[in-house]
């Protein structure tokens, strides 16, 4: 009998204990040296195909692939040096120690760190800290249009675009998903003005200049039209506004939490092992 064929025998005999009430016994599917290979370890989607044929084909190859493994590693084990096999051993022990504090700490987080984080904390933070937030780049906020050549009412869209009043930025917005190519203005954050500066034709020269003389822009090629409305900006070497900054202040004062909570778990358990003579220093 091959194995094919005793593969879809063992698929029967699983199909006639799942409809037994007694407890089925683990069936063997192979053994390399003193390791058994059981059914049930084998990964549900082996497991799950409904047709036999092709089940059987799954589990010849998973057995092919953990014999081949299984074979590899015993060979490894016959043949290192005490010296590697020792060293494998202190890197699983630390490996472990390392996986079971990390999710004891991570567990203690869950349950007892303050996670709420404030306006006020955070402003707080930043007015005592604004050297740590000095601009690396320029920054702006900004509407992006770019329009075909051949769109209708180009004027009016330059009028609506340079406008601020809420019902002309509506009107340009429904003008806007008529007509143009892209259509942004950031979702009014705060962007790098190398992010704008990639939709252009070209390259703004004098970022500082520019920025300082232009609250409108517009450029051209031979296929679209570009308009950038500058609403405001900040300049690099500059204090960078909150906004800009909320979600790193927020990032640092997780981290110091975080920090600080796991370095008083550590001291906690450390004054409570002492107290209690849990260990000696000899």
């Amino acid at each position: 009998m091959n194995r094919t064929v005793i593969l879809i025998c063992i698929l029967c005999l699983l199909a006639g204990c799942k409809n037994s009430h007694k407890q089925p016994k683990r069936i063997p599917l192979a053994e390399v040296g003193k390791v058994i290979l059981y059914y049930d370890e084998m990964p549900r989607v082996v497991q799950s195909d409904k047709n036999e044929a092709d089940s059987a084909a799954l589990i010849q190859n998973y057995i092919n692939k953990w014999a081949k493994r299984q074979l590899l590693l015993q060979r490894a084990e016959d043949n290192l040096s005490p010296a590697l096999k020792n060293d494998i051993e202190k890197q699983l022990e630390d490996t472990r120690a390392n996986l079971v504090i990390y999710q004891y700490q991570r567990q203690m987080m869950l349950e007892k760190l303050d996670t709420v984080l404030t306006d006020t904390e955070l402003e707080n933070y930043y007015t005592a800290n604004e050297n740590s937030f000095v601009l690396g780049s320029n920054i702006i906020k900004a509407l992006f249009i770019k329009l075909p050549v051949e769109t209708p009412d180009i004027n009016k869209i330059r009028v609506l675009a340079r406008s601020n009043d809420q019902k002309d930025l509506q009107q340009l917005e429904s003008y806007c998903y008529q007509f143009a190519e892209k259509f942004d203005d950031f979702n009014e954050e705060w962007i790098t003005i190398d992010r704008l500066s990639v939709e252009l034709p070209q390259s703004i020269e004098n970022e500082e200049n520019f920025l300082k003389r232009n609250t409108f822009f517009e450029a051209s090629d031979s296929s679209a039209i570009y308009m950038v409305s500058i609403r405001d900006y900040r300049l690099r070497s500059s204090l960078a506004p909150f906004d800009y900054v909320k979600d790193d202040i927020k990032r640092i004062i997780w981290n110091t939490r975080r920090f600080d909570f796991i370095q008083s778990l550590e001291n906690g358990i450390y004054n409570d092992a002492l107290k209690k003579n849990s260990f000696k220093i000899y």
